[in-house]
Formats: C-alpha cells, sequence, structure tokens
C-alpha cells in the first residue's frame, strides 16, 4: 500500500472529513486505498482513498474551492503555498483505532 505523509493540521482534518483536497505540488496516478502518515511521527494514522487529481488550479479555482482544500487564501495570495496548487482528491478517511508504526524507505 502507498503512503501519504500529511502534517498538522491538515491530517487531522482530513480524518474528521473537513478536508477532501490534500494540496501537492505535482500530480499523482496513484488511485486507491493508501496509508495517511503523520508527518514526523513514524506512524500511519489512518487510511483514505484516492480518487483523482486535480491542476495545477488557478487562484480563482482555489478560491471556489476553499472547503475542499481548507487553506487560507491568504497563503496563496501571498505566494507562499503557490506549489502546492494540485489537488489529490480525497474519500472516505478513516483513523485507524491504534496507530501502525511506519518506517520511511
Amino acid at each position: 500500500m502507498k503512503g501519504l505523509i500529511v502534517d498538522e493540521p491538515w491530517i487531522s482534518k482530513i480524518l474528521r472529513g473537513e478536508k477532501h483536497w490534500e494540496m501537492r505540488s505535482q500530480a499523482t496516478a496513484v488511485r486507491g486505498l493508501v496509508a495517511l502518515i503523520r508527518k514526523g511521527s513514524g506512524k500511519i494514522v489512518g487510511v483514505a482513498r484516492v480518487t483523482g487529481c486535480r491542476g495545477p488550479l488557478s487562484l480563482d479555482e482555489l478560491r471556489a474551492n476553499k472547503d475542499r482544500h481548507c487553506v487560507s487564501m491568504d497563503e496563496f495570495e501571498s505566494g507562499r503555498a503557490m506549489k502546492w496548487t494540485t489537488a489529490w482528491e480525497l474519500i472516505g478517511a478513516q483513523s485507524l483505532p491504534t496507530p501502525v508504526p511506519y518506517k520511511h524507505p
């Protein structure tokens, strides 16, 4: 199974079902179930299904989909987050009852 390393607060938002797009700098061809790894923890804390990929997205597209990516538009408009304009679409995120140790290859 492939894994996706995600920092806080984003991974918690994904696991709570609040965030459905994980913003990345590149597209992915991966589809299906992926492990969600909390950055810096060495633990798989959940799973989600990658169903698609969109982007790179314009500022207008990012603005129109803020409820999906949950990133402040100030981050994009200031240029700080402009390298992360590709959305990996996630559905069905679930927390694991017990985190599983993960060793980065």
